[in-house]
């Protein structure tokens, strides 16, 4: 192992680098449109310009930046083979919705395909084979039931026993014809092209809550309004906490990713390993060298004691099997997963027919929010699309097993609550050291406290503003992380990533 390769101070995304990144005013007045379009991924900005694309006076909103969230924090892998899925599809729903499934994400990757080629983006597109990898005699099981699964689909693939990888393989699944691009290179064109259509794009734009049916009347947190025919949340969870209850039936789980430079050559494709060793693997070009993009090391948030472990043992698996030698990037991401594993598009609850979501894209982000953007335009504009009751988010055939994994998110949040408020280890404050936060005891209240690098405190009541669970603090991303539903807040409180719309409450420290 490479003792000299550092693992980078900060978490930076390749991706966010890119230098031709436009920023965009917020919005301070109230304004009218067709849809406003909350949340600025990849789902939100497609949506937006689909609907520009159809005579639509669009507005995009966005919180933070346009691409802040996971769409600026992921692989960028654009294929139909999301992890071991189309058997266990076939198992608990029907071999039907399994075909539809793999058609949508089908259709979706080839309008991204298109888009590149109509508009002539420069998104690093490179075709590739998609490959799932067992290293164990069980994991092989696994992928041959898989297979069995493609051949019932009629899904193109092959199956073998070997790979191009320095470790042990016992079996490999193989999708052909997949690929991988910069998602900001390619989104960045489409965002443009949403301006000249005329739609209309606010950043730094916080959504708070909406009342009224047609149109429907939306707050934001500085109190400018949005009057919509129709409103659209792709904002992970939607920010009304009462539409459908989202909070209680979404996974929310935290990934990781570093960039490093090898000594042993980096194999083509987008490998997926879902057993052991379990990781996420695909090459990236930069300034004409080849670079590994490893992935893995996933968990629910908010519930890991050592954040910076995770990257680590990313290290550590670079090092030992590609001979990595330095770290050019490192960072995370959320994602969520609903109950059972397949996105929750369309009207978000019965009885507003004109209020939309599209979230829960368990880590496949790249196609699905395509088809998010495809299936919300149909709707809207009341064409047919053949995939909107698959993807119905008041679907009604959710079946015992999901009202089981509902009842145990249910019992682990309450877990996860009584933990969050009983004693929990806690440091001095005189021994917080610069860049660190900790709880502690201060005016004898439990308190979430940081000490940047100048060594200013900043303290916070660790307690999540949305629902009162007790937040933990992420030593790698240096965040306040709440384990019940995700919320994250950063250093000074502010949110970070929902459910949870206000901000922790500050303490103002002792200046003694």
């Amino acid at each position: 192992m490479k003792e000299n390769m550092n693992i980078p101070d900060y978490s930076a995304s390749y991706w966010r680098t890119h230098s031709e990144n436009r920023s965009f005013p917020a919005l301070e007045e109230d304004i009218h449109v067709d849809t406003a379009v909350v949340g600025g991924g990849i789902a939100g900005i497609l949506t937006a310009y689909l609907l520009t694309l159809e005579g639509q006076k669009v507005a995009l909103l966005e919180g933070t930046s346009l691409m802040d969230g996971t769409t600026g924090f992921t692989t960028a892998k654009v294929t139909a083979q999301h992890d071991v899925m189309y058997n266990e599809l076939i198992e608990n729903q029907s071999e039907e919705s399994a075909a539809k499934y793999f058609l949508a994400q089908t259709e979706a990757m080839n309008k991204i395909v298109q888009l590149i080629s109509e508009q002539q983006i420069d998104c690093d597109f490179k075709k590739q084979e998609a490959i799932l990898h067992a290293g164990t005699e069980k994991g092989k099981k696994q992928l041959l039931k898989e297979k069995e699964a493609y051949d019932k689909l009629n899904i193109p693939h092959e199956f073998h026993e070997t790979s191009d990888l320095p470790f042990s393989t016992e079996a490999a699944l193989i999708m052909q014809d997949q690929f991988h691009f910069h998602p900001v290179k390619f989104l960045n064109k489409i965002i443009e092209r949403i301006t000249e259509l005329g739609g209309k794009i606010y950043e730094n734009s916080t959504a708070v809550d909406f009342k009224g049916k047609n149109p429907v009347e939306l707050e934001m947190r500085n109190g400018s309004k949005v009057n919509a025919s129709n409103l659209i949340m792709t904002t992970h969870f939607p920010f009304k906490d009462s539409l459908g209850f989202y909070f209680s039936r979404l996974h929310p789980s935290r990934s990781y990713s570093i960039v490093v430079k090898t000594e042993k050559p980096v194999p083509d494709g987008m490998y997926l390993g879902f057993d052991k060793p379990s990781f996420s693997l695909r090459h990236v070009d930069i300034d004409g060298e080849k670079y590994a993009l490893i992935g893995g090391e996933g968990h629910k948030t908010g519930k890991s004691n050592n954040t910076m472990e995770h990257y680590e043992n990313l290290k550590r698996f670079a090092a030992e099997n590609f001979g990595a030698y330095e770290m050019a990037y490192r960072w995370s991401s959320q994602d969520l997963t609903t109950l059972d594993k397949i996105p929750y598009i369309g009207q978000a609850v019965t009885g507003r027919p004109n209020v939309y979501v599209a979230t829960g894209f368990k880590k496949w982000g790249m196609s699905n929010g395509m088809v998010a953007a495809q299936v919300l335009t149909d709707t809207i504009l009341e064409k047919e699309n053949e995939f909107v009751s698959l993807f119905d988010p008041r679907r009604s055939h959710l079946k015992v097993d999901d009202g089981l994994t509902l009842a145990k998110e249910t019992l682990d949040d309450g877990t996860q609550f009584v933990k969050s408020h009983l004693k929990r280890k806690e440091e001095e404050l005189e021994q917080l050291q610069n860049d660190e936060g900790a709880i502690i005891q201060y005016d004898g209240k439990k308190t979430g406290a940081y000490r940047d690098e100048k060594g200013e405190l900043h303290l916070i009541n660790p307690v999540c503003t949305h629902m009162k669970c007790g937040v933990e603090w992420n030593n790698a991303e240096r965040s306040w992380d709440c384990p019940c539903h995700g919320s994250r807040f950063a250093v000074d409180g502010e949110v970070i990533e929902g459910p949870a719309l206000k901000p922790l409450k500050k303490i103002e420290a002792d200046k003694k």
